[in-house]
């Protein structure tokens, strides 16, 4: 973990080493300063000599300069440092999730992961600044000023090595507790922003079902529990202060009466008592102050954690050594593939006893030795209720995932020999809640191709025929869409994702349930579009309407993860029960042909 987080210092490891060199050269200077007015005291007031007071006052004030300006850069030193180290943090953390698999992903939460490049980095680059600078000032000025009281009067240094043992163990008692819950606030920040993200992303259907009381109680719930963590720890870490005070003042009371008697004695000056003062305080705070790092760097220890997962995390699905780096055609074949989602529920009981498959518990498997070839060019339906697998088997060729058992098979070869990033520029999907992002119409499609002309756009919009409304546009294809394409309609967003989707020029491509949005007769056409206009494109049709799908070469019967049909519609409705009854439903216009209960994925 350790040596994943110092590897994020890079370019800033000058701006690391210095700061420790100023910070200590400016602690030796503010120790030698009291030692330089005990003088002034006794060899200049006391002494009654105006030179020695001239000059012992011009070396004070002389340090007091330098140490100001050793401590400013030092301070600038760790600006630099610590911000830069959080920069690297985030970048290392970003570069690494867009690596990750679908199956990664689903190991950490959204929140999780929002929480991690935010509150967890932000907390270690204040661990970062704090090692940088007090961790190196308070131990060294609590060294030297133990040093400098032993150098004036050893006897009375005692007086601090007791104060010093019993506030050590005091705040080792606070500090042990205070750690154990600073490791539960991190779990306590994931369910806040997880409610705070849904609700967001979610506000048109809390106001559409007048919903807000829910939401406001289930955000007070998260930030409550997260209020009532702090609020024990803080009392705890208020602590400190009070016991701070005890010490403190304990130790002047004893320095004052001992240091009295020496000074009626002879053996001790006024000047040195003067600076005894000085330094315990010194001691005591530089005592405080490793108390508040000791914490921090405990609350810190959490997120160093979270956050090395992520960036440690080695992705599931990774380059071949020697990869393929051309997809000869749009051909497709799955051989016998099983996929099973790893998860916390129980093996699937639905599992045929034909297929001869046994259920792995812990387990949810989605697909069940699933076996078919289809031949570059053609347009392939697929349908099924929900849970049948659709969207999971889609995900296999791209490699969104790889099967638990079997082989996906593109352009004759195995798609784990492929480069992912050839193989994926070779699949365009468009999903049923795609994503348009911030920017103009024109940005969003070249998403798809960077380099794509004007005309390009048109053409391909004029295939998915979100031309229609964007020629209605006042500024047309400079249109601003907003995050997350608020200001269009379902149907529009989903037209704008198949044109970006078509603007890659892909050899496969797949629409999942991506005209669900749009009326009949926009389907149809966009379907008839794709008929003549890409004849040599392989594409994957999945929809819940027969309509969207009877004019397709073959049409794919999914259910519950099984294949039960893979024919021509007439054929389909002549020899398929689940597909004449799809289409009895349908035709009767009762509703959505998916009524009985099925469970799996997607």
């Amino acid at each position: 973990m350790l040596r994943t987080l110092t590897r994020q210092i890079k370019e800033y490891r000058t701006a690391s080493i210095m700061t420790p060199v100023w910070t200590a050269t400016e602690v030796v200077l503010d120790v030698l300063i009291p030692y330089v007015t005990a003088s002034l005291i006794d060899k200049g007031i006391n002494a009654g000599s105006m030179e020695n007071v001239y000059l012992y006052g011009a070396v004070m004030i002389g340090m007091a300069f330098l140490s100001l300006a050793f401590g400013i850069l030092a301070g600038r030193s760790v600006a630099y440092a610590a911000s830069g180290f959080a920069a690297n943090l985030r970048k290392a953390m970003y570069r690494n999730i867009q690596r990750f698999a679908f199956s990664d992903i689903d190991k950490y939460s959204t929140s999780g992961l929002v929480t991690r490049m935010t509150t967890d980095v932000n907390n270690l680059q204040n661990a970062y600044q704090q090692i940088l600078r007090i961790t190196v000032r308070a131990p060294f000025r609590l060294v030297l000023s133990i040093i400098m009281c032993l150098i004036i009067d050893a006897r009375l240094s005692i007086i601090f090595i007791v104060a010093m043992v019993i506030l050590s163990f005091s705040l080792y008692n606070i500090i042990s507790r205070v750690a154990r819950l600073f490791q539960q606030v991190f779990v306590k920040y994931d369910d806040l922003n997880q409610s705070v993200q849904e609700n967001i992303q979610a506000i048109r259907v809390v106001k559409a079902f007048v919903r807000e009381d829910y939401e406001n109680k289930k955000f007070g719930k998260a930030a409550e529990a997260l209020y009532l963590l702090y609020v024990r720890a803080e009392s705890l870490m208020a602590l400190n202060h009070p016991i701070m005070n005890l010490v403190v003042y304990g130790c002047i009371i004893a320095l004052s009466w001992w240091g009295a008697h020496f000074i009626v004695s002879g053996t001790l000056t006024t000047g040195e008592l003067t600076s005894l003062f000085t330094y315990v305080m010194s001691i005591l705070q530089s005592l405080m102050m490793l108390s508040m790092i000791f914490v921090m760097l405990t609350q810190s220890a959490a997120s160093a954690k979270r956050v090395s997962e992520v960036i440690e995390e080695v992705p599931d699905i990774v380059n071949p050594e020697q990869p393929i780096n051309e997809i000869p055609d749009g051909s497709m074949e799955f051989r016998g593939v099983r996929f099973d989602y790893k998860s916390g529920s129980p093996g699937d009981s639905r599992l045929p006893e034909s297929t001869g498959i046994s259920p792995k518990p812990s387990r949810r498997s989605a697909l069940f030795n699933v076996s078919f070839s289809i031949a570059s060019g053609e347009t392939i339906g697929i349908i099924g209720g929900t849970g049948s697998g659709k969207s999971t088997l889609i995900s296999l060729i791209s490699r969104l995932y790889d099967p638990s058992e079997g082989e996906v098979l593109v352009g004759g070869r195995n798609v784990k020999d492929y480069d992912l990033t050839s193989l994926r520029s070779a699949v365009s999907v468009v999903l049923q809640n795609n994503i348009l992002f911030s920017g103009t119409i024109l940005d969003n499609l070249r998403w798809g191709n960077p380099k794509a002309t004007l005309d390009d756009c048109r053409h391909a919009c004029h295939l998915a025929c979100a031309d229609e409304f964007i020629d209605q546009m006042p500024e047309g294809y400079d249109t601003h869409i907003e995050q997350g394409g608020t200001n269009v309609s379902g149907g529009q967003k989903q037209r704008l994702c198949i044109a970006r989707a078509l603007l890659k020029q892909p050899q496969i491509l797949i629409l999942d349930d991506s005209t669900s949005a749009c009326d009949t007769a926009t389907d149809a056409k966009i379907q008839r579009a794709f008929r003549e206009e890409l004849p040599k494109m392989t594409k994957l049709i999945i929809a819940q309407r027969i309509l969207s799908v009877k004019d397709c070469d073959r049409i794919l019967v999914l259910d519950n993860g099984v294949v039960t049909g893979f024919d021509t519609h007439e054929h389909l409705m002549q020899t398929n029960t689940l597909y004449q009854e799809i289409n009895a439903i349908q035709n009767a216009d009762v509703g959505d042909f998916d009524q009985k209960e099925k469970g799996g994925a997607a």
